[in-house]
């Protein structure tokens, strides 16, 4: 078999690890500059896995959500890790591929059967995660059903071993002019607790744990409390300008540290505050 032929029959993009590590690295400065924070739900599951494959299912309400993926992640730089992302993008962005991107056309038969090719080929092996945005659109996070594609769960189904992880994110505006990016994860889905569903149950399964999860994460932001998660990514803070100029000089003049957050301004104004 000639070398061209290889790597025709071998549907899995050939990873630069160095590359990966430097888009990680740029990915995660890029989050930090346009939002205040990327924070995990302590309610939910921890970011861990086993040795197992691990096929990540998450909503798609923004354009940031591969971004968002990158900062996760984070918690599996040890393992092979592939995102599925439109044909298109693969097309226009040739070195998406040597970051572990997968092109998945949506709009064909053939572009479907090569998803469950190529998912297959990832999932066949431990230490392996592969992330999947199941929507296929921008869809908002209060639409229900969230109507899942059905190769998601055609794909679990295909699995052996390992689990499915639906992951819910969100974004939203709480004190900053920069937005959250709100994480929830899901209990695992083990593939050896469903041996016998097929791919729609299967797809139907993972749609009904991803929208509690969902409905879970929804609750939570409405709180606004930063206290209900975990600061993943710390970002930008205060309004900037001459109005941060202005609470920078009166800090100085009152002998305090300088907080640029919103919330710093408002603690200052609440009775009994220090003068």
């Amino acid at each position: 078999m000639s070398r061209r032929d290889a790597q025709r029959s071998d549907p899995l993009p050939h990873r630069w690890l160095w590359l990966v590590k430097l888009f990680r690295w740029y990915g995660c400065r890029y989050v930090r500059k346009h939002f205040h924070a990327v924070r995990l739900s302590k309610s939910g599951h921890s970011l861990t896995a086993s040795d197992e494959p691990l096929l990540i299912v998450l909503n798609h309400p923004s354009w940031w959500d591969p971004l968002i993926g990158l900062v996760l992640s984070r918690a599996f730089a040890d393992r092979d890790q592939f995102a599925a992302i439109d044909a298109v993008a693969v097309e226009q962005y040739r070195f998406f591929k040597k970051l572990g991107f997968v092109g998945v056309d949506t709009k064909s038969l053939r572009g479907a059967a090569e998803f469950l090719r190529t998912g297959s080929a990832i999932l066949s092996h431990p230490r392996r995660v592969f992330w999947v945005t199941a929507q296929g659109r921008f869809t908002d996070v209060r639409e229900r059903p969230l109507a899942l594609q059905s190769g998601v769960g055609h794909l679990a189904a295909r699995m052996t071993s390992g689990s499915v992880l639906p992951i819910a994110v969100e974004y939203t505006f709480w004190t900053e002019r920069t937005p959250e990016a709100l994480v929830r994860v899901a209990e695992p889905l083990l593939i050896a607790d469903y041996p016998n569903l097929h791919g729609k149950e299967w797809t139907s399964l993972i749609e009904d744990a991803l929208t509690r999860n969902l409905d879970v994460l929804n609750t939570e932001a409405m709180t606004s409390d930063p206290a209900v998660f975990t600061e993943l990514l710390s970002g930008k803070t205060g309004v900037g300008g001459v109005y941060d100029s202005w609470r920078r000089f009166k800090a100085w003049i009152r002998g305090r540290k300088f907080d640029a957050s919103h919330d710093a301004g408002t603690r200052d104004a609440q009775p009994g505050a220090k003068p």
